[in-house]
């Protein structure tokens, strides 16, 4: 636990991996989530490294995968509710030969359901044209049927030589039915009326060929006279993507064309129907062991470019690899490496050796799933450095209670509490942990976060009297409206002819006691409540947020002195609490002094906190506004004055310090002289590691020191927990001389 309040000690390890054993020790150390390995490689193209054809093909397989989950979305019945359900438990990465077996597995079962999604596509296309082609001989047969057959060709005698033999054609299909009114006005107005056009709905819903929803289409039928008319109609057709058929002018043809596509419908309908059983069970298949397979390369994927980062040695025998490790778990890593040498059935074990490093480790908090939320909180505004105290553990009761102050309603903070406590109860369950919603997935990971602030609201809702915006009665009111008719202050008369009466708590029972648990609710019937609640709420608040930023501030205390930092705590902590507790905490003493020294009686006398806080500033008094108690005006000139003084100390305190401390250190080193790697350091180690940071990096330190201060002079907020300026930085201020030479060109 105590790693929760001050981040884990780890250590800088070189790994020397077997190449036989390499890929298991590491897929070994992945699993224990142990270490964060260094690019050793820096200087080298992704695509120029070792292991880079490996990473290729596990992307390959990934794009197969891909493939088969869109297949499995579209085509599956019955179909998935959400995503694929992961594989329970969470499988092991692959072996270099099994990752083969994959391989080639996956693309078998990517080649057939490629070739049988185009049949049963096909088989589809067809049985919708031939059911279009019945519909069409189905529908136009009553038109036809009623009337007599027209004469099909008239011959002009020998009077007429200009007269040419008219031949009655049709021409029938099937188009959508948004396209009907103006595909039938263009037919009019193109003809010029010289056709006859009939318009039938199929009695059945037909699969649109192209975006696959179903639609009923409209069957046309349209006579005509003559080639031109007819070369006329196929153009508008064709514009209109109409599905055109063959009409034969015999009713008999017709008849028999309509037995023929009877029979080869039922014949495609049982080819479609087998071809759909088997489809179905290669997604069956593929639902199965996709899960498996995503999980199991994502992992092998994340292996390869772990041995990417990885530096080959000399005899190229066996990998070199170097990464950041948690102290407590160096017998976990000896084991891990122990354990991935026994899986490849290495006779020489891969071993570690500890590794100097000037460069400071990363930082890491362990979380569980209560700590995680406010860890992720702490984390967005900014990271603690290395061994640095962890604000998240104070979060976890500041944050909801800092909420409910300002949300307080015992209603809604009620259904808050029981729709998180919900998602507590049943976090087990797969369908709530594996929601892919992005709004979900943020409230069911911050679930304990919502459980507290809910319950903080409940708290102070119950003290603000607040239940979905209404006041409460639980208790009775200490307040009584008798004695005031009793002792003759007020009458019939008297609540008349006056909208607003005022109870006077001097008289005697009229005011009998403070309320048992939060605000009478006597106060939602004055015409003050607002200005009686904001009043409360605001002094109540400014009272926690110093009290909140005074915490804050003490908590650099303890890294200072983990850092034996002693300097800063009288050039840095010391200054900052005097200066914050000079004005503000000075603030909170007049509000809390003002609540004791004036009660009922004296309530019409009480001064005014904030006029008095004004004339502090300005070293003036304001004769209409009593002081609250003797000599506060030397008071308040004394605070002012020493806050003053603390500026400078905040300014310059802390650069005059390292400057002072850098040039004796200077002293004693040669000019251009600079360090020797130590023996068996880093073999990535370079010089800008030995001199821990470039210029640019300390003007921007140093600019850091200056804005947070200037910050907590004008606000007198300390904005972080861990203070203005982390204690890395701090420590990192030893390199301002440096930075000062180079501004001014000495260097």
């Amino acid at each position: 636990m105590g790693s929760m309040f001050r981040s884990e000690e780890e250590c800088l390890v070189q790994l020397f991996l077997q190449s036989g054993s390499a890929y298991n020790c590491v897929s070994e150390l992945g699993e224990l989530g142990l270490v964060e390995f260094r690019d050793l490689n820096p200087n080298v193209n992704s695509f120029q490294r070792k292991f880079v054809g490996e990473v290729r093909r596990c992307e390959k397989l990934e794009k197969t995968f891909s493939f088969l989950e869109q297949e499995i979305n579209r085509s599956l019945s019955p179909p998935l509710h959400g995503p694929l359900p992961p594989p329970c438990p969470t499988p092991l990465p692959p072996q270099p030969r099994e990752v083969l077996t994959i391989e080639e597995e996956s693309e078998r079962l990517a080649r057939e359901l490629k070739e049988v999604s185009r049949n049963r596509d096909g088989l589809r296309a067809q049985l919708t044209k031939l059911s279009q082609y019945k519909g069409v001989l189905t529908q136009t047969h009553s038109l036809t049927a009623s009337q007599a057959p027209p004469p099909l060709r008239e011959t002009v005698g020998i009077l007429e030589p200009n007269r040419q033999d008219v031949h009655l054609s049709f021409q029938a299909g099937v188009v959508h039915p948004w396209k009907v009114p103006l595909f039938e006005r263009l037919l009019w107005r193109a003809c010029r009326g010289y056709i006859i056009v009939n318009f039938r709905e199929m009695e059945e819903q037909l699969e649109h060929p192209d975006t696959g929803e179903m639609v009923q289409w409209t069957v046309f039928l349209i006579s005509y006279w003559g080639d031109q008319i007819g070369q006329k109609v196929k153009k508008i057709c064709d514009c209109f993507r109409t599905q055109v058929f063959a009409y034969p002018d015999s009713p008999t043809q017709r008849e028999e064309i309509l037995q023929g596509l009877q029979g080869r419908i039922e014949d495609i309908k049982s080819v479609l129907f087998q071809t759909e059983q088997f489809l179905q069970q290669l997604l069956v298949r593929a639902v199965a062991v996709l899960p498996q397979w995503k999980v199991r390369v994502q992992k092998c994927k994340a292996v390869q470019a772990v041995l990417n980062l990885c530096s080959p040695s000399v005899t190229d025998k066996c990998l070199i690899a170097e990464a950041w490790c948690p102290v407590s778990k160096l017998p976990e890593l000896r084991s891990a490496l122990r354990e991935g040498g026994r899986k490849s059935g290495s006779g020489v074990d891969s071993f570690y050796n500890r590794l100097p490093c000037s460069t400071p480790p990363p930082t890491l908090f362990p979380t569980n799933s209560f700590t995680a939320g406010f860890q992720n909180i702490v984390d967005a505004y900014g990271v603690a450095s290395y061994r640095e105290v962890n604000p998240a553990v104070y979060t976890i009761i500041t944050f909801p209670f800092l909420f409910a102050v300002m949300f307080g309603d015992v209603g809604h903070g009620l259904l808050m509490f029981l729709a998180a406590l919900w998602m507590v109860l049943e976090e087990k369950d797969p369908k709530l942990r594996n929601n892919t919603n992005e709004i979900w997935r943020m409230m069911f990971g911050g679930r304990y976060l919502i459980l507290l602030m809910g319950l903080f609201s409940v708290y102070t809702g119950a003290i603000y009297n607040e239940c979905f915006s209404r006041g409460l009665s639980p208790f009775n009111s200490g307040w009584h409206v008798g004695p005031m008719f009793e002792n003759g202050e007020w009458n019939p008369t008297t609540v008349k002819e006056n909208n607003f009466l005022s109870l006077d708590p001097n008289i005697t029972g009229v005011f009998t006691g403070p309320y048992p648990f939060g605000i009478d609710p006597v106060w939602g019937l004055s015409n003050n409540h607002l200005t009686f609640l904001n009043s409360y709420k605001m002094k109540m608040s400014v009272i926690i947020g110093v009290i909140h930023m005074t915490f804050g501030v003490c908590l650099s205390f303890f890294n200072y002195i983990h850092f034996n930092q002693l300097s800063s705590v009288f050039l840095v902590l010391i200054p900052e609490l005097f200066f914050m507790l000079c004005l503000f905490g000075y603030l909170v003493f007049m509000v809390i002094f003002k609540w004791l020294a004036f009660d009922t009686a004296h309530s019409n006398s009480a001064p005014s906190i904030l006029i008095h806080f004004i004339d502090m500033f300005l070293f003036t008094e304001n004769k209409e506004n009593l002081p609250l108690y003797e000599g506060q005006m030397v008071v308040q000139n004394v605070l002012v004055v020493l806050a003053l003084c603390f500026v400078p100390v905040l300014l310059l305190g802390k650069p005059i310090h390292e400057y002072i401390t850098h040039k004796r250190k200077h002293r004693h080193m040669a000019g251009d002289r600079r360090p020797l790697l130590a023996e068996n350091s880093s073999i990535n180690a370079h010089q800008g590691e030995v001199e821990t940071g470039s210029h640019r990096e300390e003007e921007k330190i140093l600019k850091k020191l200056y804005s947070c201060t200037i910050e907590s002079i004008l606000t007198g907020c300390i904005t972080a927990w861990y203070g203005n300026c982390s204690a890395s930085d701090r420590k990192a201020l030893q390199r301002v001389v440096r930075t000062a030479q180079y501004i001014t060109g000495r260097e």
